[in-house]
């Protein structure tokens, strides 16, 4: 059964106007236990997706893996049986919510490698503006290694999505989106959100909200779960390069401009 979590009346008004908000308790510790499960059976068993996100001489390490909830009992549990559902919906604005796809992401201890400057929505193969990110974390996460985030940047700007190493325009053409402000040298023009996190805590935030995050420290395991969800106004959008994550041969059958109608992205209850 669905477990009990009230959204705070505010928190919706917050995400809409902010683009991200903290949840405070959202899963339950049996929930938070099912996920580190499911994180350390997807590490020993990583799909074709995944990556190491970190340079070879880093003393630690980042990886990454996509779309293996399916695969994956404690994911699928959490992902379609905890309040994530409602809560998506709540903070969506919308009547339906569908499942888009987990992702991954552990730095382990003494991990340099930061998360630069980025939106999420211009890598991935979706339009419309109803979605939302869960970034739940099942270790504790201090200030200094957690999710940042650019307050407002989700408005409608959409920036030029590039390769976190190496700067490369890989998905939309050289100049046909707007470059990356320069965030961290303008601290003034940029207010940044971040909060200290402990397991059953999650950050929720919209695909275009820019975000970044630090390595951890030599004493730190971050493991990260993230669940994304899309709402009423989701749209298949068809690109001509590999999305990130990519849905090989979803053209074939789904048109552009489609709702996202199709058991990789299953509807949820939210009642």
């Amino acid at each position: 059964m669905p477990t009990t979590y009230t959204l705070p009346p505010a928190t919706v008004q917050d995400y809409a106007r902010q683009g991200a908000v903290v949840l405070r308790g959202v899963l339950t510790p049996d929930e938070v236990a099912q996920l580190a499960r499911g994180i350390e059976h997807n590490l020993a068993h990583l799909s074709p997706l995944a990556l190491v996100a970190s340079q070879a001489d880093d003393p630690g390490k980042f990886v990454e893996d996509f779309c293996t909830w399916q695969h994956n009992a404690d994911y699928a549990d959490v992902m379609q049986h905890s309040a994530l559902p409602r809560v998506a919906a709540q903070l969506m604005q919308s009547e339906t919510v569908r499942i888009y796809h987990d992702h991954l992401l552990v730095k382990e201890p003494g991990t340099r490698q930061p998360t630069p400057w980025h939106q999420d929505q211009p890598y991935y193969n979706v339009s419309g503006r109803q979605n939302v990110s869960f970034w739940i974390p099942v270790d504790p996460v201090p200030l200094e290694s957690t999710l940042r985030f650019v307050a407002g940047s989700h408005a409608g700007t959409w920036y030029m999505p590039r390769t976190f190493r190496d700067q490369q325009a890989k998905w939309f053409p050289e100049g046909t989106l707007a470059e990356l402000p320069q965030i961290d040298a303008h601290p003034e023009q940029f207010e940044q959100l971040g909060w200290t996190l402990q397991p059953g805590d999650a950050v929720a935030f919209h695909m275009l909200a820019l975000h970044a995050s630090s390595g951890v420290g030599p004493g730190n395991r971050r493991r990260v779960f993230s669940a994304r969800y899309l709402g009423d106004d989701a749209r298949h959008a068809v690109r001509n390069w590999r999305t990130s994550p990519p849905f090989a041969g979803l053209s074939d059958h789904l048109p552009d401009g489609a709702v996202m109608d199709d058991a990789l992205f299953p509807l949820l209850t939210t009642t």
